[in-house]
């Protein structure tokens, strides 16, 4: 029985493969024009504030709205949502599926408006743990009061963009930050040259963000309108589907909120006792360093086949939901341990290029590439965890992953208590073990939850890409130091060294996966293939 059963998931393996690289090839592109201009945004934010000094104010007021966010909207909501969502629709209940998501909808911005106008009033009270952030507690507090409509304004764009992924469209959610960040980068531009003092310049920064925000979520809109229903004014509370999203919100909530603290926590742990001038901005520019391949890769797929998982549960055909999970931990894989690598290596060398000029100096780029490093050895880790929770949100068993995430939470506290004594850097250590145990956890709680998980493939797959990670981490160091070595330290010099690490650094990379047998590489040579065709 086995046996026979074995082509047939072989062959809903390679589909699979061939759809999630097209899907996520999409996605990444849509999502790598985003993170580019996301880079754009924090190299233009660096020239003009540099990494010491008020604009540490600034990285612990955005931090804050940021984290309730997380744990009330957003992508906890989207969370909850699309397998309810999806469950209806397949069921071929899609106009009580339309009534759900619309009562969801105007719950989310009355709910969401009043804790937002809460925070604002008690916003002192929130942020008086982290002391005095870029000497300056009061100016953190008014640039929160101006953050924190972001919370109400990303809530009802979770719902919308939870209905676009699970009609499997993609490409538009994940182009919509890339106006929000041309939105902040041109509120940059032309505002801060304009502002007196350095007060005023964080202001415009902060009032940026927000008018970003409103485009980022008013833009997916006119795409609701080519689907088979449409959002209306009903408030139904009493559906249970309503009432299930909101139960399921808890522990997604709770889960999503609690590894967003754990970066509330290390800001407080930096803010407090290392360097309050420094460190909180230096880890916040390492993280957006470190975010830009995961947000390319492991967002890209786990957002891809999280509607996919979550029929797949509605359905309980566990195998081929057994054998999806395990197509996205070793695609995540086949990505993120290179991507991790490269920025261990080159961290000193990226972060100067990215960051160093204007108002940023030598010892600022020291410290945040340590930063950069540190977290590096996680990067996987976390695609991973990624992937890994949206498997448990598809089964609707949303509290396992905030058990985890509760248990991350404390041992990232602790670790925080321990490494803060090596330095900035030791802050990100922390994060990178914490990621390293969840992953473990998880995986061991998945494989309880369906009796088995292709632990084999996945340890082969990972074992192989190591090695050509490894021949990544030579070649693209090697060529990065002799270039640096003959060009010198100017803008173009390591722009041209740090380029050519990169691609010769790649290049390896698929050679030595080629030569290992790196099966990953099928979906990415099929892709080509059907590009060739196109």
């Amino acid at each position: 029985m086995v046996a026979e059963a074995l082509p047939i998931l072989v062959r809903v393996d390679e589909r699979t493969g061939r759809r999630l690289a097209w899907s996520t090839a999409i996605f990444s592109l849509a999502t790598g024009i985003s993170r580019i201009l996301g880079l754009v945004r924090e190299v233009v934010a660096a020239y003009y504030f540099g990494a010491y000094g008020r604009i540490n104010a600034f990285t612990v007021a955005f931090q804050v709205p940021n984290l309730i966010r997380a744990l009330v909207a957003d992508a906890a909501l989207s969370s909850a949502f699309v397998p309810v969502f999806t469950e209806l629709l397949e069921k071929g209940d899609r106009k009580r599926a339309w009534r759900v998501a619309s009562s969801l909808f105007w719950l989310m911005l009355l709910g969401l408006g009043g804790l937002t106008a809460l925070f604002i009033v008690i916003a002192p009270w929130v942020l008086k743990p982290f002391g005095d952030p870029g000497g300056d507690a009061e100016l953190a507090v008014t640039l929160s009061r101006i953050l924190f409509p972001i919370v109400v304004l990303l809530g009802v764009s979770g719902i919308v963009v939870g209905i676009l992924n699970s009609y499997e469209e993609f490409a538009i959610p994940a182009l919509t930050p890339v106006f929000w960040n041309l939105a902040i980068i041109a509120g940059l531009v032309i505002g801060v040259p304009r502002a007196n003092t350095v007060d005023t310049k964080l202001y415009v920064y902060a009032g940026s963000i927000v008018i970003g925000t409103v485009i980022q979520v008013l833009l997916p809109f006119p795409w609701l309108r080519g689907l088979d229903g449409r959002l209306t004014l009903v408030l139904d509370w009493r559906d249970p589907a309503v009432w299930q999203v909101l139960k399921l919100m808890v522990p997604v909530t709770l889960g999503l909120g609690l590894i967003n603290f754990n970066a509330v926590v290390d800001s407080a742990f930096a803010s407090r006792l290392i360097d309050p001038k420094l460190s909180p901005t230096a880890i916040d520019k390492a993280f957006r360093l470190y975010m830009l391949p995961q947000g390319m890769f492991s967002v890209a797929i786990a957002t891809v086949l999280f509607p996919s998982l979550a029929r797949l549960a509605a359905r309980n055909d566990m195998p081929a939901f057994r054998s999806t999970v395990s197509l996205g931990l070793r695609q995540i894989a086949f990505l993120l341990i290179p991507a991790g690598v490269v920025c261990a290596v080159l961290a000193q060398p990226i972060t100067r290029l990215v960051y160093q000029r204007g108002a940023w100096g030598p010892h600022a780029t020291a410290v945040t590439a340590g930063a950069l490093a540190a977290f590096s050895g996680g990067l996987a880790f976390n695609g991973a965890m990624l992937m890994l929770n949206r498997a448990f949100f598809s089964l609707q068993s949303n509290w396992i992953p905030t058990y985890v995430a509760l248990g991350n939470l404390g041992l990232n506290a602790a670790l925080d208590a321990v490494f803060y004594r090596f330095g900035t850097w030791g802050i990100p250590l922390s994060t990178t073990v914490v990621n390293i145990a969840g992953t473990g956890v998880l995986l061991i709680l998945l494989r309880r939850r369906l009796h088995r998980i292709d632990f084999g493939a996945i340890a082969a797959a990972v074992a192989r890409i190591a090695v050509a990670s490894a021949a990544l981490a030579v070649a693209s160091f090697g060529v990065w130091y002799g270039l640096d070595q003959l060009l010198g330290r100017s803008f173009g010099g390591q722009l041209i060294s740090v380029a050519a690490a990169l691609s010769v650094g790649l290049v390896v990379y698929f050679f030595a996966c080629r030569a290992l047998g790196v099966r990953e590489m099928d979906a990415l040579l099929a892709l080509r293939e059907r590009f060739k065709r196109a």
